[in-house]
């Protein structure tokens, strides 16, 4: 505690950038994404003097930095031009339109959400990479705007009903078979009591058998 007030006793300067939201889609997770991109633009040692807070970004550093202050600042505002294009990733684009991962996977694999490329990163502490797809804001703003995602839950839904339906008839022909296999007489017995077609007694009034 002492700390804490220790450093919030030291003067600072700062400046704070509203982020639109047409950016953020009203998302913490996307906002908080944009910090992270953000963040990652500038110099590792200023990285945490910039922080979000209630839909802004704010930049602070003690006084007597004010040369450092003014360039980070300037790369923030220049980072932060043009940030409604940012590519929104997955984690976001869940949050934004409420849906599950496996949704995501579901809908991406089959081609209606659609993709606009692929980003590699390096996980942090790791060698290894990690590749995964991002979205166009735009395709995201429309799939907002038209409600899009409850169509194509609703479609998955009598999808998995027609699914479930054509099981239960394959389980109940392939039962039948099996029974029909096991005692032949049946089967035969089945196809001799097979009702005649209809009209077949004229056809053959008509010489056609013949």
């Amino acid at each position: 505690m002492a700390k804490s007030k220790k450093n919030a006793d030291i003067p600072t300067i700062t400046e704070t950038w509203s982020l639109p939201a047409a950016a953020t889609f009203g998302s913490l997770v996307r906002a908080k994404g944009i910090l992270l991109e953000i963040r990652a633009r500038l110099p590792m040692a200023v990285r945490k003097s910039l922080d979000y807070t209630v839909a802004s970004l704010t930049l602070s550093m003690p006084e007597g930095a004010e040369a450092e202050f003014r360039h980070t600042a300037a790369s923030v505002s220049k980072a932060l031009e043009g940030i409604e294009d940012l590519p929104v990733i997955p984690r976001e684009i869940q949050d934004i339109l409420s849906i599950s991962t496996t949704e995501r996977h579901r809908w991406l694999e089959d081609g209606r959400l659609k993709s606009a490329g692929t980003r590699t990163v390096k996980l942090r502490g790791r060698a290894r990479q990690i590749t995964f797809h991002v979205f166009d804001p735009k395709l995201v703003k429309d799939l907002l705007d038209h409600g899009t995602v409850d169509e194509w839950r609703e479609h998955d839904k009598a999808a998995a009903a027609e699914n479930r339906r054509r099981a239960a008839f394959k389980a109940k022909l392939t039962r039948s078979l099996k029974k029909n296999k096991s005692n032949p007489k049946t089967a035969g017995k089945a196809a001799d009591e097979a009702p005649p077609l209809a009209g077949w007694d004229d056809f053959d009034l008509d010489g056609l058998l013949r």
